[in-house]
């Protein structure tokens, strides 16, 4: 086997907790994802991340006017922006402390173990 597959098997054998960051603000989400990573380095865990991962933007166009005026359009677009961190080897202190934290309003964080 190469080394490549050896750390691959090693790397799915390790207990890990996989953490997903959503949010429409790119400043509150990068704020939540540092606030999240020093948690986890404050209880003693390794970290990987913030990966930032593809941006989702939705675009919709809207008729200005209801009925005449078919060549007068806004435009606008929707942006979610997301972020990944895996917390490798976690314990139970990790758990609690993850558990108690504060994010702002409209973050959205998805914690699969």
């Amino acid at each position: 086997m190469t080394e490549v597959k050896k750390q691959e098997e090693e790397n799915e054998s390790k207990p890990k907790i996989r953490i997903k960051i959503k949010a429409y603000d790119h400043k509150v989400i990068d704020q939540s994802a540092k606030q999240i990573v020093e948690t986890a380095l404050r209880s003693g865990a390794e970290v990987r991340g913030p990966v930032p991962l593809p941006t989702e933007i939705s675009k919709f166009t809207v008729n200005k006017s209801t009925f005449v005026h078919k060549d007068s359009r806004d435009q606008y677009e929707m942006r979610v922006h997301k972020r990944l961190i895996d917390i490798l080897e976690p314990n139970p202190k990790i758990i609690d402390a993850m558990s108690n934290l504060n994010l702002p309003a409209g973050v959205f964080v998805e914690i699969k173990m």
